[in-house]
């Protein structure tokens, strides 16, 4: 019914992997809300290396004894989430598939979040669109005039810009370098699996949940007999921690009620059974109760008929179970995430879901693979959502040595991620799918342009609901927040002495 590191010794290793790189110049600024990425570092003949090849004064500040952090300005304030600090986003949050839990999505708070006085994401003052104002901001432009050519050169920002149409139209210039991994990237290895094993849930908790589904089953059997409940998000697709609360999806037959009118009475019923809490948010994205039990502890969202996130969980449970490397990244990137204030929808940041689907994506990229892409394979699970057909493959027995030959480690691929998402993905015309287990085109998916509050400017597709796009809460602002927190970790991980320390610094939000 229910579905739930020392290293002194270490001599130096060939290195295995390398990334690609792109340069640009100029500094990241975004008024008086800019984050400065400052992280303290060795000085280091590699850190001189990578200041060299990209070319940027960002880099080269990597090779500095010690740097300072300015302190980032929080763009809004969070309503009335009583979540109790948990794992969980607020389900509130607008901007994913999921309702709820630390995958949530679809927010009331997300959908308050002040906008600027200025919006002008969809053409701003210099007659630039979304994607070329990206490109105004990796190029630095106004900040320098001259720019790496690929030859080591230099290239004058007239080269890189042209006129069309009688607007400016900038092309970032694309510079495909190589950067080594630090040699002695797998010393890392050790305590960022502890990290990880930390972070797994417990047992009680586990139990916990249990007991919970067993007192709102009993609760709501009396009034829908037939009704089935579903776990969802991170409690139930492998990706919670010992903080993540608990989602549960009512699958009921509504006939000639609303939704609306399900969740107040649904709410009544709590209210009648001694969960404390009971709170009907009817305006959310996707409507839920949201309450607190008593006996575990635990806040629970209940949502009605939200079988997307059913759908979405066992996809990423599935993925889960085909290589451990996926579980220990996610968890790893959400622990970072939360620590450095870039996963809270409601400011314009990223929810856990998306962070998830980042890590199944870059997986699915790596070369050798580590990942399949399940949806595209012939199908052996489907359901069938508001006539929106959700099939992929789901015999994982057959899939558990898919990634066998490639050898690389949690923290090789902790800071390959970072870097892809510092340097090398186009922000300006890409998708990631992992419907499609690749890169897709902003123009295939028609998301070139803001369409009210979907900026479109950080692409992510939900697996099912592919017209969504989890990073539609992404703004001008917080774009370049997320990206200087990838550059700073990407630093972290290539040249400090103690990054599993350094990386997951909590960052100190002005008031």
């Amino acid at each position: 019914m229910f579905e739930s590191r020392g290293r002194e010794n270490e001599k130096p290793r060939p290195v295995r992997r390398l990334a690609g790189d792109f340069a640009w110049n100029g500094a990241r600024t975004a008024g008086s809300e800019r984050r400065s990425v400052r992280v303290p570092v060795a000085k280091t003949n590699c850190g001189e290396v990578l200041a060299a090849r990209a070319g940027t004064r960002r880099a080269a500040a990597a090779a500095q004894v010690q740097r300072k952090e300015k302190v980032w300005v929080a763009v809004g304030k969070k309503v009335g989430s009583g979540n109790g600090g948990s794992d969980a986003e607020d389900p509130a949050a607008a901007g994913g598939g999921y309702a709820g839990g630390d995958e949530a999505e679809g927010s009331v708070e997300a959908d308050e979040k002040p906008e600027p006085e200025d919006d002008t994401d969809e053409l701003d003052g210099d007659g630039l669109l979304p994607g070329e104002e990206m490109g105004n901001y990796l190029l630095g432009a106004g900040d320098h005039d001259r720019h790496p050519g690929d030859d080591g050169g230099e290239e004058t920002t007239e080269n890189l810009v042209s006129e069309s149409n009688g607007l400016l139209r900038l092309r970032v210039k694309m510079r495909r370098g190589w950067i080594e991994c630090r040699h002695d990237i797998d010393s890392f290895a050790p305590d960022l699996l502890s990290l990880y094993e930390s972070l797994k849930p417990s047992e009680e908790h586990k139990s916990k949940q249990t007991q919970l589904i067993d007192s709102l089953a009993k609760s709501l059997s009396k009034e829908w007999p037939n009704a089935r409940l579903h776990l969802y998000g991170s409690c139930a697709n492998s990706f919670g921690t010992s903080h993540s609360d608990v989602d549960v999806c009512l699958e009921i037959e509504i006939g000639t009620e609303s939704t609306v009118e399900i969740l107040q009475r649904l709410a009544d019923i709590l209210h009648g059974d001694n969960f404390d809490d009971v709170e009907a948010i009817t305006s959310a994205r996707v409507p839920i109760v949201r309450m607190l039990d008593p006996g575990s502890g635990f806040s629970c969202d209940i949502c009605i008929n939200n079988l997307f996130a059913v759908a979405n969980t066992k996809l990423l449970k599935d993925y889960a179970q085909i290589d451990g490397r996926l579980l220990q990244l996610a968890s790893i990137v959400k622990h970072w995430a939360k620590l450095r204030g870039v996963n809270e929808t409601y400011r314009g940041t990223l929810s856990s879901y998306a962070y998830v689907l980042m890590c199944i994506s870059f997986l699915q990229l790596r070369e050798p693979k580590i990942l399949p892409c399940l949806q595209a394979m012939d199908p052996t699970y489907i359901m069938v959502v508001d006539d929106t057909k959700c099939t992929y493959f789901d015999d994982i027995h057959q899939l558990h040595d898919f990634g066998a030959e490639n050898k690389e480690s949690i923290a090789e691929l902790l800071w390959a991620f970072f870097h892809y998402w510092a340097f090398q993905h186009d922000y300006r015309k890409d998708v990631i799918s992992i419907r499609m287990g690749k890169i897709i085109s902003k123009k295939e998916k028609d998301w070139t342009t803001r369409v009210g509050n979907d900026r479109h400017l950080m692409c992510i597709e939900d697996p099912f609901e592919i017209s969504h796009d989890l990073g539609r809460v992404v703004d001008r602002q917080t774009i370049r927040i997320i990206i200087e927190e990838f550059e700073r970790a990407a630093d972290v991980l290539q040249h400090d002495n103690d990054p599993c320390v350094t990386l997951f610094k909590p960052y100190n939000y002005g008031t």
